[in-house]
């Protein structure tokens, strides 16, 4: 009777309308109209049928100040702009460059960050018919096309990224299932490829390129049953987590082509995953509606969020308001010198590395702390929701009495924007011990935590293990640089073909193998056992892969908000704004709280017609 009497009184209509500002604890949000990214006529696409608009950003470091550049696809087409943020409004009129395909559309597309110059920028685009094109926007160049015959993959690209710390490596998967390590340097063949086993395990496999000289694809992996819907490297580059249409997400260790841990989806396939700004954590959304927060350390879920009312398209973290407190202010005895110079600044900049500054506190400093971790998903159902991950759910163990929640980025008393505070509440972590499930004395929490008082008692990762080199000792291969492969993993391999992916620094290298040593002698061991099953999906309810829905805590969203027309596809955080975009190929910037500034003052008085929140 009331929903009833609330739409007889306009309550429905109130609830589809299209926001243009929320609010949260930091302040207010605000649509900034005059910042919107379309095609240039500004007429909405025709989606149906059509792949799902994407958006990457570079910055070019411009001398002028104004670097950044983004480039997004609608339908056939292909744009890359200056892109003016919050401080100008969009001038659409005057692309850098357009493009327009016949014959096949781009899916996806991404930066290659450490060779952008203002002269010059390396783009992928990944293709609807398989391709992967290598062009230079800025010099309207196109320099090479990966796949061209199609020999390798026939199926449609659904991820393209270049591999951290390389100028030349980069990955690629497919609807297929299959995902290719490519080097622009290489070429692709005029024959189909032979490829030799280097690694397998439960539900994938990895094969090198079988050839007298070394030619793409440098390795093929196979991963799942069904499209492999995305993949995400975690912040130090060592991980890379995937998400499948069979609905696991399967985290591996990239340069040693192990797997670490798989999760269930709750029904349906995955279609989304990103990474804590620490790399601690591992956020899936998909056609179960949910977003799921899973523990890498753990290897376990640790929460879900029910907010969406459709399929969850894009799920990401927010560099830039992530809060840390003190469980007791009185220990910190330190000035506030000391204390900003434990923030971690994330931004554009990945010489800051994520592990480095967090492994220097990690060593000398175990004090609990509380941690709010901001994360945002938009989905289907063209809502865009934020939620906070705080530590009653990441630390459940922890005494009530010393736990706080506190999100407060955007103000006097807060570090300045664009700088994120991670800590951790252990050192030297070495199997999980900081886990909620395995802490004696969680059961006395059970009265005061009803959503997660049956959690598993167990951290292992789940049944699910990494490979051992066995399968990769027969011989037969006839290049050097495979023999390497073989013998040293992927790592050394790809340095030894390519000897341009650059060293990371021995302070990155080390941070998170600290906390994770477990890994290799917990998991290799068990290899023969799982070479030959398959994990019967419809068995992984109430298991560590995907626990009852009343096993985790749910997370409520801070804001769920209608924000589009049609279904939305981007979502993306910046210093000073989040940017999403819907099928209709707009392209929307959201100022952050207090970052409306000039922008909008000019706009009111130039266009009175215009409409700015």
């Amino acid at each position: 009777m009331l929903i009833s009497k609330m739409a007889a009184e306009g309550g429905g209509k109130e609830m589809n309308e299209i926001k243009t500002q929320f609010t949260t604890r930091e302040g207010v949000y605000k649509l900034l109209t005059h910042s919107e990214y379309s095609r240039p006529n500004r007429v909405p696409f025709n989606s149906q049928g059509s792949n799902p608009v994407k958006v990457s950003f570079v910055n070019v470091n411009d001398q002028s100040g104004n670097g950044d550049r983004i480039c997004f696809n609608v339908g056939r087409e292909l744009y890359f702009y200056i892109y003016k943020g919050v401080r100008k409004a969009a001038d659409l009129s005057k692309p850098i460059d357009k493009r327009i395909y016949k014959g096949t559309q781009p899916t996806c597309h991404d930066f290659n960050h450490l060779t952008a110059t203002a002269e010059s920028v390396s783009l992928l685009v990944g293709f609807s018919a398989g391709q992967v094109q290598l062009i230079d926007p800025i010099k309207k160049e196109t320099s090479k096309l990966f796949n061209e015959e199609r020999l390798i993959d026939k199926s449609r690209v659904t991820c393209v990224k270049w591999v951290p710390g390389s100028e030349s490596l980069f990955l690629v998967s497919h609807a297929s299932g299959n995902m290719y390590l490519y080097n622009v340097e290489h070429t692709c063949g005029t024959t189909a490829p032979h490829y030799q086993l280097l690694k397998q395990g439960e539900n994938y496999s990895v094969h090198t390129c079988k050839s007298k000289s070394t030619r793409n694809p440098l390795l093929k992996w196979t991963v799942g049953e069904g499209a492999l819907n995305e993949f995400a490297f975690s912040p130090d580059g060592k991980f890379l987590a995937c998400v499948s249409q069979d609905g696991f997400l399967r985290v591996f260790n990239f340069d040693a082509v192990e797997l670490h841990g798989t999760m269930k989806s709750y029904f349906g396939g995955l279609l989304c995953v990103c990474w804590s700004p620490d790399g601690k954590y591992i956020v899936a959304g998909g056609e179960d509606d949910l977003v799921t927060v899973w523990s890498f350390l753990d290897c376990r879920v640790i929460a879900r969020g029910h907010g969406h009312k459709s399929w969850v398209s894009v799920v990401a973290f927010d560099h830039y308001t992530t809060s840390v407190e003190e469980s007791d202010p009185m220990e910190f005895s330190g000035s506030d010198e000391d204390f900003q110079d434990q923030m971690i600044h994330f931004g554009r900049d990945r010489a800051n590395s994520t592990q480095s500054r967090l492994s220097k506190r990690n060593s000398t400093d175990s004090r609990p702390v509380s941690v709010t971790y901001r994360f945002g998903s938009v989905g289907q159902d063209t809502q865009l929701c934020l939620w906070d991950l705080t530590e009653d759910i990441l630390f459940p163990h922890l005494p009530l009495s010393r736990t706080r929640t506190h999100t407060n980025v955007m103000n006097a008393t807060s570090p300045p924007a664009g700088a994120t505070i991670i800590t951790n509440t252990s050192s030297n972590t070495t199997n999980g011990n900081n886990s909620g499930a395995n802490t004696p004395g969680i059961n006395s929490l059970s009265t005061t935590l009803p959503r997660s008082n049956s959690l598993p008692h167990s951290a292992a990762t789940t049944a699910t293990a990494n490979n051992t080199n066995k399968a990769s000792s027969g011989g037969g291969v006839s290049s050097g640089i495979m023999d390497s492969a073989i013998a040293t993993g992927v790592s050394k391999f790809a340095t030894l073909s390519l000897h341009d992916r650059k060293e990371r620094h021995h302070e990155k290298d080390h941070k998170r193998n600290h906390s994770m040593g477990h890994i290799s002698s917990k998991s290799s061991d068990k290899l023969n056992l799982l070479t030959k099953t398959k994990t019967d999906p419809a068995k992984t309810l109430g298991t560590l892969l995907c626990p009852r829905m009343e096993d985790v805590p749910l997370l409520e969203p801070l804001i769920c908000k209608k924000i589009a027309h049609e279904r939305l596809t981007v979502l993306i955080f910046l210093e000073d704004c989040l940017v999403t975009a819907c099928q209709e190929g707009f392209i929307c910037t959201w100022a952050r709280p207090g970052k409306v500034g000039l922008l909008s003052s000019q706009n009111q008085a130039s266009s009175p017609s215009g409409t700015v929140v």
